[in-house]
């Protein structure tokens, strides 16, 4: 099914804005309905006028509140149901079941002079705003982020902003998709947060779900029965309607949305969640378009779009010419499996997939990701394709993200299942390879605060989300007998909050060092600036090492990781000694350097760096 014309031509404005000269006008689309009105709301939450909205056909309503402006409240009565919230609202104050709220973007922005990220040499920190800091708020973290961008950050990516029920939840519970949450600070915290980030030299990217709607709070249905379709099917459950009949608003949804967080918010892109779980059998692909419009939203700036998505296909970074979506980057999984496979002995779930041995871990790291279209004992089928069609910094690798800590049963980072050890030598590898690297925050430390599953539903859902948790793991012999925390109780909440005073202390500091040691390399090192295919490979040098080579001009640096047993691998005469992983200044305890006479010799897990000259 071919698309005779863009989405954007084929649905007008949705939602309630300001018209200068004109006052406050609505539009809504209700197909089916014949009567919608404009419910008005006090401060206190409670109904007052209404106003009749006039059919313009074809299932949109519309209306105009003459001499008002931004801070209207508002909810939306059809054929007498309701009120209910604006799905299209861009505020809710009161949270996702309140009166929607008019806003105005008219920020006063400072950052004239930004012109985004470069996508060749990004650095990613990964933050959920509500734990990040004690207050949880877009405000709150403004003070921590100089301290990133002398750390060698690039680019932070919040988790999803979108508002989502109660006010504890990882944020892929989203139901209004242009409000940001008001307890993390709504529309002018974020502007604040991403004005303070521009201001310091870092890209912001949001996380964007639009592969399904939360439960709780999601009135779609109360408008229209087009929002989703039987014809497709996600994990959660029924899927949003991208290509059957009355999908040219549902896309609208989306494609306004990509617009809203680059134009109106300034954000630098999107990481899009679960991209492979956006279905769409029509031309061009939602995915397509996500890209085009969110470059659109930033004339003369650089935008960034990366996907999480589990099929290993280079199409979503191939430019559109060249039969691909053109996205710029994608989340690669398989070097983060191969790691904890390999340091912390992981094998069950998806870890069946992967040796962890010392020849796979090199070969993912050459190619970008292992799966290349062997057949996958997990998914039973096929998967992945030759990752060669992709330049290596369009693929993003990480050693622990959100969804690797907190979907373990009891946050634990990876730090609680690997020794000090393991962590400085699988961040040492991370940090120099040729791939974008990902850090979730606190990662530079080896925080120990763990990152639970929470959420604040509703009573009813609530009991069901803690039922199916602790079901979840129920078949994992190393969680039997255990009591998963409880996602609904507060305290699983306040004990995800990060602890910045750790950064401090003796145990953390040295592994802040090495953090900032090997960020300033790859920002630095000539070998290390060059992310293309043809200047880098990596073999492994015995059982349990492998060797990562990088090339660049005037010579190589070589990246030794030793994963357990004793090493001794011999370097060309000329090597230089770099750094080395268990240096008592990153939290070691090897005092002698561990290149003596044209040999490295390392003991346990630890890595070493060293420079060839050319």
């Amino acid at each position: 099914m071919e698309r005779a014309e863009d989405t954007r031509s084929q649905v007008a404005r949705l939602g309630a804005w300001v018209e200068p000269g004109e006052g406050v006008r609505w539009r809504v689309w209700a197909p089916g309905h014949k009567k919608v009105e404009v419910v008005l709301h006090g401060k206190d939450g409670r109904p007052g006028t209404s106003l009749p909205m006039q059919d313009e056909g074809g299932g949109f309503f519309s209306t105009t509140l003459a001499g008002e402006g931004a801070g209207v409240r508002y909810k939306l009565r059809v054929d007498g149901e309701g009120p209910f919230p604006d799905p299209w609202s861009r505020s809710q104050p009161d949270g996702v079941h309140g009166p929607s709220e008019v806003v105005v973007p008219d920020f006063a922005w400072t950052d004239a002079g930004w012109k985004g990220p470069d996508p060749e040499a990004q650095v990613i920190y990964e933050v959920h705003v509500g734990t990040a800091t004690p207050e949880g708020t877009f405000e709150a973290f403004i003070p921590r982020l100089r301290a990133l961008k002398e750390l060698g950050i690039t680019t932070v990516e919040l988790m999803p902003l979108a508002s989502f029920p109660g006010v504890r939840n990882w944020g892929y519970d989203g139901v209004d998709l242009f409000a940001p949450l008001a307890a993390y600070g709504g529309p002018e915290g974020l502007r604040r947060l991403i004005n303070a980030a521009h201001a310091e030299g870092l890209a912001v990217l949001i996380d964007a779900v639009y592969n399904h709607y939360g439960p709780d709070g999601n009135y779609l249905r109360c408008y229209s029965p087009y929002y989703f379709t039987g014809r497709h099917h996600t994990p959660w459950g029924e899927a949003v309607n991208y290509d059957g009949e009355g999908s040219a608003v549902v896309r609208s949804l989306v494609l306004s949305n990509v617009e809203m967080w680059i134009r109106d918010y300034h954000a630098d892109g999107l990481r899009l969640d679960a991209a492979h779980a956006i279905l769409d059998d029509g031309t061009p692909h939602l995915l397509t378009e996500i890209a085009e419009r969110a470059r659109a939203a930033a004339p003369g700036r650089r935008v960034v779009v990366i996907a999480e998505d589990e099929r290993n296909d280079t199409r979503l970074v191939r430019p559109r010419a060249q039969g691909g979506h053109g996205l710029d980057g994608v989340w690669a999984d398989d070097f983060h499996h191969q790691m904890r496979r390999a340091f912390a002995g992981d094998c069950e779930g998806y870890y069946r997939d992967y040796t962890g041995s010392a020849e796979d871990i090199a070969r993912t790291l050459r190619q970008g990701w292992f799966y290349e279209g062997q057949e996958s004992l997990v998914h039973g089928r096929v998967r992945g394709t030759p990752a060669s069609g992709a330049e290596p910094w369009q693929l993003v690798l990480c050693i622990q993200n959100h969804d690797q800590v907190g979907n373990r049963a009891h946050g634990e980072r990876l730090g609680a299942d690997v020794s000090p050890a393991a962590f400085r030598a699988m961040s040492t590898l991370l940090l120099l390879t040729p791939y974008t690297p990902l850090l979730f925050m606190g990662q530079e430390w080896n925080a120990s605060t763990p990152f639970l599953y929470f959420t604040d539903h509703n009573e009813e859902l609530g009991r069901l989300v803690t039922e199916g948790r602790r079901k979840e793991f129920a078949s994992f012999a190393r969680f039997s007998g255990d009591t998963v925390p409880d996602p609904q109780a507060v305290e699983t909440f306040t004990r995800s909050k990060l602890d910045w005073s750790e950064a401090g202390r003796p145990e953390h500091a040295g592994v802040l060092a090495l953090y900032r040691e090997l960020l300033r390399l790859r920002a630095t090192e000539p070998s290390l600036k060059e992310h293309r295919r043809g200047h880098f490979d990596a073999r492994p040098t015995g059982t349990h090492s492998l060797v990562l080579e990088r090339r660049g001009p005037g010579g190589a640096l070589h990246v030794i990781v030793n994963v357990k047993g004793t090493l001794q691998h011999r370097v060309p005469a000329n090597a230089e000694l770099v750094l080395w992983s268990e240096s008592p200044r990153f939290g070691g305890t090897v005092t002698q350097e561990p290149l003596r006479s044209g040999v490295v010799r390392l003991e346990g897990p630890s890595a070493v760096v060293v420079r060839i000259k050319g």
